[in-house]
């Protein structure tokens, strides 16, 4: 399938889950939050689930949280619309909740399907919840980050890289730093000659630091980052 092709078939495909009823979440969303990017990206950025303004908006890392993703991707020599952003669930919890199981599950043969069409080279997991589902092992994120995998998705074969989610690490110097540092080996992962390296800091480091092993370090702020 070439990329035409590709795009074509996501275009479909996200035609076909706007109106997905899998899940209770169907019931409280304002729309499903499908994914957007580049249908032939080398590298598909996979997050946990929409916050606020992704569910108003219908594009996945908006925010601060966003626009740090677009500040590391930008260090490494990319632009957003260079890569393929997605999330595990497609639809926002009620007040930024975990993920329930059952909707792990329902969603789950969504996201498949993305990577199945993107064919990827590089599927970069962002914080607990897209690493423990892709890499079917229940480490935290505090101990694989930065620490890549060969797996299998549906049917298709990735290198799986887990790595801090940028709404967390917004709040934790030492989670933005290691975030940087694993941003400068993606370069390698995907074949790519590095970029010179981009350094910043967020402007909030001074803000209390949420325990780096939570996948949801950052809930009780999400509302302002997504």
């Amino acid at each position: 399938m070439d990329a035409l092709a590709r795009a074509e078939a996501l275009a479909a495909y996200a035609a076909d889950t706007a109106g997905c009823v899998r899940c209770p979440l169907s019931e409280t969303r304002t729309q499903v939050v499908f994914g957007s990017g580049n249908p032939d990206a080398d590298l598909m950025l996979v997050g946990e689930a929409p916050g606020f303004h992704e569910d108003q908006g219908g594009l996945p890392f908006a925010g601060q949280a966003g626009e740090l993703l677009g500040r590391l991707l930008a260090g490494i020599g990319l632009e957003r619309d260079e890569v393929y952003l997605a999330n595990v669930l497609k639809c926002r919890p009620p007040q930024n909740r975990d993920p329930l199981e059952g909707e792990i599950a329902a969603c789950e043969p969504h996201l498949f399907r993305q990577v199945g069409l993107v064919r990827p080279r590089v599927v970069a997991t962002l914080g607990n919840f897209a690493t423990k589902l892709l890499s079917g092992r229940s480490f935290g994120i505090t101990r694989v980050h930065g620490q890549e995998q060969e797996v299998t998705l549906g049917a298709t074969s990735v290198l799986l890289y887990p790595l801090y989610h940028p709404a967390a690490a917004l709040y934790t110097p030492s989670m933005l730093r290691a975030l940087e540092d694993d941003f400068s080996r993606l370069p390698g992962l995907l074949g790519r000659e590095p970029s010179a390296p981009v350094a910043f800091r967020s402007p909030v480091e001074s803000s209390p630091e949420p325990v780096e092993d939570d996948p949801r370090a950052a809930d009780t702020l999400q509302l302002g980052l997504f």
